[in-house]
Order: C-alpha cells, then structure tokens, then sequence
C-alpha cells in the first residue's frame, strides 16, 4: 500500500516522541502511535515495522567458507588465519541470529499490539454500532414523537381555525350588536336631554318641596317635644293612677272589713232588737195584772 508521505512523518514523529516520554526502554504500541497521529490502523502498522526496524542495530555480514585451493596454499597460517576468521564469523551469526530473534520478538510484540489495538478498535466500533443503534432507536421514537405532535398540532390548527371562524361569526354578531346599542345610545340621549328638562322641572318642584318639608320637620320637631311633655304627663299619670289603685285596693281592704264588722253589728242590733220585741211583748201583760204598773 502506498501511504502519503506527510502521513508518514506524521506516524513517525508520534513514535519518536512516545518512545522519547517512555526514556527509550520501550517502544511505543501501535495503537498509541495510531492516537497520537490520528491516522488509521493499517499505516500505523506498516510505518511502525520500518521505524522499529530502523531502531534495531544491524547484525554483521556473515563471512563465506575459504575454497580449497586456497586453503592448500596457504597452508598453517592460512588455517589459522581462517580459524579466527570462522570464529568472527560464528560471532556475527550469533549477532545476527541475536537480531533475528530480537526482530522476531519485536515482530510478534508487534502483532500482538495489532491485535490488541484491532479488538480495542472492534470493540470501539462495536460501541458506536451499539451507539448508532441507540441513536437511532432514539431517532426513530423522536420521529414518533414528532409525528405524534404534528398531528397535535395539526388537530389543534384545526381547532383553531374552527375557533377562530367562531370568533369572526361573533365579532360580526358584536358589530351588529353594537350597532343596535350605538342607536340604543342615540335615544337614551335624546330620552336624557328630556329628562335632564323633567329634572330641572323637578328640581324646582323638589326646592318647594325641600320647603315644606323644612317646615314639616320644623312642625314634627314641636310635634315631638309636646309628645314627650305627654310622655312625660303620661307616666306621671300612670305612677297616680298605680297610687290611687293601690289606695283603692287599701279602701276597698277597709270596706271589706267595714263590712264585715258591720255585718257583725246587724246581728247584734237584730239580737237586741229581738230581746227588745221580747221584752215589750211583756210589758202590756205586766202592766195588766192588778196592785202593778
């Protein structure tokens, strides 16, 4: 894949950066890289080989075995020579296989971070799938609920518009009304001005009035101070009549008694003159018997 070259230098400045802040013992993730430059998965990974790659040391070239012709001419010291030549050259495989291994590690280091980082980014996409879900379910019931109040709103511009033919009809019955009231008010004020001549008549009749009634107060004020003198000659005739009554009740008393001693009397005056019928009733037989007056 070809990848744009201010992409690469993006990845890369991230890389040297990380690896910089972690004191160059470790080198940064894919992933983190991936973050820190904002590019995608796949350059990330691809430039992040070279860079790790780059920072590895390189292992010495493995030296080839002498030919045989050589080896004769030489002879002992060519051995010898080729000996330690062999032992340099086993020292720079054991580099190189040292750099292999190195490598190796840091490849599935590598792939294991990709790994990683595409799980993260699975689960990342797995979260905006979800949240797409979510969004759209909260679309979809945003919808309704849209749906919902546009037929609202469309009942009630309906309802509105029934309200508002109502209320023209009425203004048009309020128009007419007052019309009928404004001439209503035409005559009440012609009928006013009738009145308002009646008023002044009456008001004229009213002072003559307010005269004699001034008279009539002045006349029930005379009035009312000889009711209280006789109120006044009433209650004092009452408290006369209350003794003469009471002096009636004590005479009345007396006569009772009057006559009941009088009645006591009779029948001692009968008594007496009984006695004295008896005794003149003897007197002519007394008078008749001889030698006697």
């Amino acid at each position: 894949m070809t990848i744009p070259a201010d992409i690469i230098e993006r990845i890369t400045r991230a890389a040297d950066e990380l690896f910089a802040a972690g004191g160059r013992d470790t080198f940064p993730t894919v992933d983190q890289v991936r973050r820190a430059a904002r590019t995608d998965m796949n350059s990330a990974s691809v430039v992040m080989r070279d860079w790790r790659r780059a920072q590895t040391a390189q292992a010495a070239p493995v030296l080839s075995q002498v030919p045989e012709a050589v080896a004769q001419a030489n002879g002992l010291a060519l051995a010898t020579l080729w000996q330690a030549a062999q032992d340099l050259a086993n020292d720079s495989l054991r580099s190189a296989q040292a750099a292999w291994e190195n490598e190796r590690a840091e490849l599935d280091a590598m792939r294991s971070e990709l790994a990683e980082a595409f799980e993260a980014q699975a689960d990342e996409l797995e979260n905006a799938h979800r949240a797409a879900e979510t969004a759209a379910e909260i679309n979809e019931d945003a919808q309704q609920l849209a749906a919902k109040e546009l037929a609202d709103v469309k009942m009630e511009l309906v309802d509105a518009q029934a309200r508002a033919a109502r209320a023209e009809a009425a203004v048009e019955e309020i128009q007419h009304r007052a019309s009928d009231l404004r001439a209503e008010l035409t005559r009440a004020h012609q009928e006013g001005d009738q009145l308002r001549g009646q008023l002044a008549t009456q008001q004229q009749a009213t002072q003559t009035v307010s005269a004699e009634r001034d008279q009539a107060r002045a006349e029930a004020i005379r009035l009312q101070a000889q009711i209280e003198a006789s109120t006044i000659e009433i209650d004092r005739l009452r408290q006369e009549r209350t003794h003469a009554e009471q002096r009636r009740e004590d005479t009345q008393q007396q006569l009772a008694e009057a006559r009941e001693r009088a009645a006591g009397l009779n029948g001692q005056l009968e008594a007496v003159q009984s006695q004295n019928a008896a005794l003149l009733a003897r007197l002519p037989a007394a008078e008749s018997k001889p030698g006697k007056r």
